[in-house]
Parts: C-alpha cells; structure tokens; sequence
C-alpha cells in the first residue's frame, strides 16, 4: 500500500489531530502533498525510533500505542509516556539544534505512524499557504503546553511522600472544575509515570487513602470525601 493511500485511509484521524487543528480538510490534502509526509507500519515490540538515531522528522501515531522510554547509565529502563493514536512525539526537538533522539520509541502493539519531515515544519512553505502558518502556530502551541506539563512534573518530583504526591494532584483536578467528583484525564499506569511513582505502591495508597473515608474511587472515576485532609496532606508533602 503506498503513501497516499494509507494517508487517505487514516485522514479522519490526522485530522482530529492538535497539529492539524483549524485546517480544512481540502488544505490539509494540499499541505499535505507539499509536506511528503512518510507513512509507516510496525509490528508489536518494534522499535519506532532508537535514542540516539539522527532526527529527521516529527511522528504521529495513527494506529497502535507506543511508549517512549529512556536509559540510565546503569541501562535500567524508564518509561516516559504512552502514546495513542492522536498523540504526536519528537515536537520538542523539531525546532532545536539538536540532531538525534533523546528517547527510544517501541511499539506496545502493531502501530501504524505518520513522520512529518522535520525541514518540512521549519523551512519556509513555497507556497506561502495559510495552512502552514495555521500548522506552525499549531506546533508551537504543542510545544508550550508540553513545556508546561514537564515543568509540573518536575514540581512534583520535589515532594517526597507518596500520598502528598496523590494529594496535590487530586486536589489540582479539583480546582479546576470545583466539584468533588472528578474524571481523571490518566489512567493508573499513566497516573504513576507522571507522578514518577510505581503503580502497586501507589495502588496501596489510593486504598489506604480510601480506607481512611477521604476518597471513594472506582477506576479514573473519584470522588473526594475530605477536601480538607487531603489539604493537610498537601502541605504536608
């Protein structure tokens, strides 16, 4: 199957995606053909991208879920994120000076991806199209909010106790709507990777948290029985 018929196949998806917000479907199909994007499949537990290979363009997931990960210099593996369809990875480094991949990506499942070339992004549209500016503006948006996510997590990672890492968080998700009863936006293994915490640990501690009348849950569904605990909690981080 080639390119363009595997773009036709998954456009609902790339369409639905942030990058593409604001652009018509007959522009995308337009900025599209000047991108040359590439479209690649993979089997489950393939690597995507290795840390270390030369960047040379920006991917999407259409299809399958994929983790990225890092080593330490003990080779002990870490996960970063999961990622599913929709969700975009190598963003931050398509507009920095640096030439190879600081994380490995693998597929957890037979993925489908779409790689937008990285000069494609930055260089100058010869067409001057409106939906480029649309994709850039798009991109940088991406990248400021993703900023702003690893900046929180390392916030987090200044507390120390497990349950005060479970409390600010809870009581953040509070506050943005002001009711007690609260949808995650994670689920346990994602919740544990952003709070940098193991998810038996945190598992027992959510049930010892319940046990003690402050929250009742049942999967992402919460409901906080003791704002003010959880608080004390906080602070007490």
């Amino acid at each position: 199957m080639d390119n363009q018929t595997m773009f036709t196949k998954y456009f609902n998806t790339l369409s639905k995606t942030d990058l593409f917000k604001e652009i018509a479907p007959d522009e995308l199909h337009t900025m599209l053909e000047c991108l040359q994007p590439k479209i690649r499949n993979y089997y489950k537990n393939d690597y995507i991208i290795i840390a270390g290979d030369t960047f040379e363009a920006v991917g999407v997931v259409l299809k399958g879920k994929a983790t990225v990960s890092k080593e330490n210099a003990a080779g002990d593996r870490s996960v970063m994120t999961r990622l599913e369809p929709g969700d975009i990875f190598g963003e931050i480094v398509a507009f920095s000076t640096q030439s190879t991949w600081p994380a490995t990506v693998q597929a957890e499942e037979a993925c489908t991806v779409f790689f937008l070339p990285r000069g494609k992004i930055i260089g100058e549209c010869p067409k001057m199209c409106n939906c480029h500016r649309v994709l850039i503006r798009n991109f940088l948006k991406i990248v400021s909010e993703r900023a702003l996510l690893l900046n929180r997590k390392v916030e987090y990672l200044t507390i120390k106790s497990m349950r005060g890492k479970i409390s600010v968080y809870l009581l953040e998700q509070y506050q943005k709507t002001g009711n007690p009863n609260i949808i995650l936006p994670l689920n346990r293994n994602q919740l544990a990777d952003f709070l940098n915490v193991s998810r038996p640990s945190m598992s027992r501690e959510l049930c010892n948290m319940r046990d003690e009348g402050v929250i009742d849950f049942h999967l992402t569904a919460f409901k906080l029985l003791d704002i003010l605990a959880l608080k004390a909690m906080s602070n007490g981080s």
